[in-house]
């Protein structure tokens, strides 16, 4: 691989108007194929295994447009008068006149009279492409805006209009590329080294946007999806194009020339890149264990993004930088002038920690185990009205119906009967009777006579954390032939569904990962260790989750009002990405330590300089991960607020505690067993260079092994060995 990636650094160094030539024609012809055979991003949200599924597919079979999607219409008089029938009446009409409405309940008046609930069922899912977005959403607002014309305040709740309003805006990709580039500058110390990053990661990222396209093209890929690879793809293609730019200025300032410097990077750094992408690659390979569809249209697009960025990266870098020459460097050192020498901070800290490593090490576990204790409480649910917005309308129709008709109405049960094996009467008076509900409807019986189905309103909201216990409750008492459906059981379902999945993706990752490692820096120590450091900054990023949104600490910083769970969606998707970024960094970091070891034969002096030398770059990397992720916190979207805020923290602890601490101090504790393998182990894996090394100042060999030991410096003499 080192001679390619040597060849490619030279050619495209050497030619970069034909590979900037051919990166033009490649973005033109992926957005014109795109355009002419890309799909539109499409929803599935079958879960099967989900009891509530079930019952689902019996209302498609047996009720004529059943199954489809639902949405509520609250209609409110601020002075408190009653309603106006005829009003009511008005907008049932223009209700019944949208396209694929199949049912409108009569208009449920609350005690006071001003205020009115009104159900309306569709066809079609949600994820019909007819209802996707402004599709199913404006024909509502259009149907409610003689109310609002009159003076009457009009909302639009439920299930369409809450998936209609999760929409992205835009601006976090926005904010995230402005910061990166301040960030960068200061960084770099030049605006050409600045700009260089970015405009491949978004470079890479147009083509991998596009093919993300055509893939919708051949399967459902979730609305979702392209955010979160955009998100991931814009974080690690800014973080692969920095590395190899840092490494090509460090050969520049070392008085190689352009088209040799882009050769050593490329077969350095170059190699880095392409494996610590094989590790993201296989974290999100992980997500197609997550027991849903959405998780794995969320990998193939993610490593669809991934894999364009990194071509990008490894072809545009080395052609720009020998275009941009030595303006590259900074300015001072263009003009001649000679800096002072002194120590990098990232050395003196190194040399610090190293020199009392196991309070570095208890310091740095006590603290992320303190963030992470959180988790062992943390509640899970997927979002709903009350975890949107409180300017959005479906969360202000959420609070007119918890405060008119009680938490409950907000999620009412579906029940189906099998006529053929149960009484739909006695069913429904078993039901009323249940602890925790406050109301049943009257059954009604299919054309075809073989299901009845009511509905039962529990006596808490969606998101009370006595649901589950209610839903479980109600499905064992009930007998054969009767299933609990509707959103708030789908709910329950998929909490305990994902729940069982996370440790299956869990193991997978973290086994395949640790398994890559060992190959790569044959060891045993080295992945096990970095395994287990990476789950604790994911655990530590979990608990202030759950301190931020269940907790309800800080969360008004972010838009959020009240107390809310996690999404059921985070804990899978946060753990398969942030695995894989997270040991992005070991490998850019273990290459260069390993790297110097070899050189030196110097175990503990190579983790100072390892440090030194990756220490700027892997926190400007992490630094504008970091920012690209907050940006997307800025959204209105619950979930795609917290997978932003989850994935920074646990960047931001995965740079600093785990980079700066306990990988030094563990290293210098460990010794002579950080680079142990068992001649077995050592016989039976491949061998996968991170990096490429130049030869060694001085062979390591017994001879040095024992004049390391007389010298006392065992742990080094270990660590050459």
């Amino acid at each position: 691989m080192n001679r390619i990636l040597d060849r490619i650094g030279r050619a495209t160094a050497a030619h970069p108007w034909r590979t900037i030539s051919a990166w033009v024609a490649a973005v033109v012809v992926a957005f014109g194929l795109a355009g002419a055979y890309g799909g539109s991003f499409h929803d599935d949200y079958d879960v099967p295994g989900a009891r509530a599924q079930t019952g689902v597919e019996e209302l498609r079979a047996h009720v004529p447009d059943g199954g489809g999607a639902t949405a509520q219409v609250v209609v409110h008089d601020r002075e408190g008068d009653a309603l106006d029938t005829t009003t009511l009446g008005a907008l049932v009409q223009r209700l019944h006149g949208v396209d694929h409405v199949s049912a409108v309940s009569a208009p449920r008046v609350s005690e006071d009279g001003d205020t009115a609930l009104v159900t309306v069922s569709y066809d079609v899912p949600t994820t019909d492409a007819d209802l996707v977005g402004p599709s199913g959403y404006d024909p509502l607002e259009a149907a409610i805006a003689p109310l609002r014309d009159v003076g009457l305040q009009a909302e639009l709740g439920g299930e369409l209009p809450s998936q209609a309003e999760s929409t992205m805006s835009g601006t976090g990709e926005i904010a995230g590329v402005v910061a990166a580039l301040v960030l960068l500058v200061v960084a770099l110390g030049s605006v050409v080294a600045a700009g260089l990053p970015i405009a491949v990661a978004l470079t890479g990222l147009g083509v991998g946007s596009a093919g993300v396209t055509l893939l919708a093209a051949t399967t459902d890929v979730s609305t979702a999806a392209p955010t979160v690879a955009t998100m991931v793809g814009l974080g690690v293609g800014i973080d692969y194009a920095l590395l190899l730019v840092t490494r090509h200025v460090e050969f520049l300032g070392q008085g190689l020339p352009k088209h040799e410097a882009a050769g050593r990077a490329m077969a350095t750094a170059g190699r880095s890149v392409v494996l610590a992408s094989f590790t993201v690659l296989i974290s999100l390979l992980g997500l197609r264990l997550g027991g849903l569809p959405v998780y794995s249209t969320f990998g193939y697009a993610t490593a669809i993004a991934v894999v364009s960025v990194l071509a990008a990266a490894l072809t545009l870098v080395p052609a720009l930088c020998g275009l941009a020459g030595n303006r590259l460097l900074p300015r001072r050192t263009r003009r001649g002038q000679v800096r002072a020498e002194k120590t990098p901070l990232t050395a003196r800290w190194a040399r610090r920690v190293v020199r009392r490593p196991l309070a570095a090490a208890l310091t740095a576990l006590v603290f992320l185990l303190l963030l992470a204790a959180p988790v062992l409480g943390m509640r899970t649910w997927p979002q709903d009205g009350s975890s949107a917005s409180p300017d959005s309308s479906s969360r202000k129709a959420y609070d007119l119906v918890d405060a008119e008709y009680g938490a409950g109405a907000n999620g009412p049960f579906t029940i189906a009967v099998d006529t053929a094996k149960a009484d739909p009467q006695a069913v429904a008076a078993q039901v009323a009777a249940e602890p925790g509900i406050v109301g049943v409807t009257t059954p009604v019986t299919t054309p075809d006579g073989e299901l009845a189905v009511f509905e039962a309103e529990p006596a808490y909201g969606p998101t009370d954390e006595r649901i589950p216990d209610l839903v479980a409750a109600i499905r064992a008492d009930v007998p054969d032939g009767v299933e609990v459906t509707g959103l708030t059981p789908f709910f329950s379902d998929i909490v305990d569904l994902l729940g069982a999945r996370l440790w299956v993706v869990v193991s997978f990752v973290v086994g395949v990962s640790v398994l890559l490692l060992a190959m790569m820096f044959r060891s045993v120590v080295v992945p096990v260790k970095a395994a287990v450091m990476n789950l604790l900054s994911i655990a530590a990023s979990y608990g202030v989750l759950t301190m931020i949104f269940q907790w309800g600490w800080g969360g008004s910083a972010l838009g959020v009002d009240h107390a809310i769970p996690v999404s059921s969606w985070i804990p899978i998707l946060n753990f398969a990405i942030l695995f894989g970024l997270s040991m992005d960094y070991e490998v850019f970091l273990l290459s260069r330590i390993r790297e110097d070891w070899l050189r030196t034969g110097d175990a503990r002096g190579s983790v100072e300089r390892g440090l030194s030398a990756t220490g700027r770059v892997i926190s400007s990397a992490a630094a504008i991960m970091v920012v690209v992720f907050l940006g997307f916190s800025t959204e209105a979207d619950t979930v795609v607020k917290q997978l932003g805020i989850g994935m920074a923290v646990a960047i931001i602890l995965d740079a600093t505690v785990v980079r700066m601490v306990l990988v030094p101090a563990t290293m210098a504790l460990l010794g002579r067993w950080n680079w142990w393998l068992p001649a077995w182990a050592d016989r039976l894996l491949p061998s996968i260079e991170a990096e490429h090394h130049e030869p060694a100042d001085r062979p390591v060999t017994d001879e040095v092994w024992a004049e390391f030991d007389e010298a006392g410096d065992a742990d080094s003499a270990a660590g050459a060995r």
